[in-house]
């Protein structure tokens, strides 16, 4: 009778996985772009850039058109997302570089260790960002494995790292997006018949822009469409694994941006589409991101969630779906689990998000409403893309694009949200200090040098 059995279950093939027959734990596979816009996927209104994979993410899963990542840059945004609490908490205001010597803090509890600690096989293939000294690297911070370079792709120490050590310090970075993707699908394969969890960072389409060659020249929105798309077959490979594997219907994947595009890099810095800004910014398309999630006989086919959502409630959603409860941090979490909202049994709870930059909070969400604080110029690497502006009130409800300041005809609003951000800011209660995340050269001895010069050509 075994024999028989034994004989149906492989004739079933994929359709009865090794997973599925033991009932394990859920997969989790999250894919993260760098600096990609809200519209640069066909799901999102992209006509200019083929996204296949990525928009069948959304038409066999769920669509969120209002959702946020913690910061309009990238680290604060990473460690937001693997901790599920508001960067201000972890002393993360800003993007650390080459020169730090500070990283994501030891006491705090990662995704990657909370599953870890329940039996999950962990693995991140990409960009890290988080700190490049060793107690800051993937592997101190919950995760069995780790490739990919530790700082965006334009900064010094462009550098390939497996695990805690270097190796390759010659990247080809026309192959980076290939090189991750091999990365996840060994990672799969390996890992096939153990509950795993699986984050892919890529380092595109943060400029400088790099495609490898069977991209090239592809895409209608020149080298950025060409970036996309690669990125796009890459999603299509990982779900092509689970589904080689057997996993698909035991894997969530969810799919979204660090934070909005470089709109200062023109063709090269993405679309925000109907969204105001960019990267940098606390504007809607410095922060609202494309976000799709996929769980096929869990989550139901083409549905689009409107309200409220964040990145920050990836951590605590990823926590109950795995029951990683014993394992979790004790510290406060900031996000909320929104399994009722990827199963539609509900809705999110919380109405209200902080805007962060650098530290301080520029604007605050409660419901339909935002509010954005009196700002100076907004300069993003020394450009100004924003001149100084004063108090704006928007009904994001009516006015995604954040065009019409509603602050005359509506001061009862203004002055009830600012309470709240008030209740906000009492009940984060004391935050540590800001890290230093870049510390400057002295060339002082250089500029010395100089006045002697000029001093000497005076005479």
């Amino acid at each position: 009778m075994k024999k028989i059995l034994l004989g149906i279950i492989m004739l079933a093939g994929p359709a009865i996985s090794f997973a599925q027959q033991k009932n394990v734990k859920p997969n989790i596979v999250v894919i993260m772009a760098d600096d990609l816009g809200y519209g640069d996927i066909g799901a999102f209104g992209a006509t200019d850039i083929r996204t296949p994979n990525i928009d069948n993410l959304a038409k066999t899963g769920i669509k969120f058109t209002s959702f946020y990542s913690t910061s309009p840059v990238c680290s604060p945004s990473r460690a937001a997302l693997i901790t599920g609490r508001y960067p201000k908490r972890l002393g993360i205001d800003h993007v650390f570089f080459p020169e730090s010597f500070t990283g994501i803090p030891a006491e705090e509890v990662t995704i990657g260790e909370a599953l870890k600690g329940n039996g999950y096989k962990t693995a991140i293939f990409g960009k890290w960002h988080l700190g490049h000294h060793k107690k800051f690297l993937p592997l101190q911070n919950g995760f069995d494995e780790y490739y990919g370079i530790p700082y965006s792709n334009d900064m010094m120490g462009v550098v390939y790292l497996r695990g805690n050590d270097v190796d390759s310090i010659k990247v080809n970075q026309n192959y980076i997006t290939k090189t991750y993707t091999s990365e996840a699908v060994k990672f799969i394969d390996k890992n096939k018949e153990k509950p795993f969890f699986l984050y892919i960072t890529h380092n595109m389409p943060h400029v400088p822009l790099y495609a490898s060659p069977a991209f090239e020249g592809k895409s209608k929105r020149g080298l950025y469409g060409d970036v996309i798309e690669e990125i796009d077959w890459s999603v299509g490979e990982v779900v092509k694994a689970l589904k080689k594997n057997g996993l698909e219907e035991n894997t969530l994947v969810v799919f979204t941006s660090d934070n909005g595009p470089w709109l200062i890099f023109d063709v090269e810095g993405g679309s925000a589409g109907p969204l105001r800004q960019g990267k940098g910014t606390t504007f809607e398309g410095g922060q609202r991101v494309p976000t799709v999630a996929s769980w096929p006989g869990k989550i139901k086919p083409g549905t689009v969630y409107d309200d409220l959502a964040l990145q920050l409630d990836l951590y605590p959603t990823i926590i109950s779906l795995t029951a990683s409860q014993k394992t979790e941090t004790k510290k406060p979490i900031d996000g909320e689990d929104i399994s009722p909202v990827l199963f539609g049994t509900g809705k999110r709870k919380g109405k209200e998000f902080a805007y962060y930059s650098n530290g301080k909070i520029e604007a605050y969400r409660n419901g339909d409403w935002k509010i954005r604080l009196p700002q100076p110029d907004t300069k993003v690497t020394g450009i100004t893309v924003v001149p100084v502006t004063d108090t704006l009130l928007f009904n994001l409800k009516t006015d995604i694009g954040e065009k019409n300041n509603l602050l005359k005809t509506n001061p009862e609003k203004a002055k009830e949200l600012l309470v709240s951000l008030d209740l906000f800011t009492k009940k984060m209660g004391q935050t540590p200090p800001a890290l230093v995340q870049q510390m400057p050269a002295d060339n002082s001895h250089i500029k010395k040098r100089a006045e002697r010069a000029a001093a000497k050509g005076s005479k």
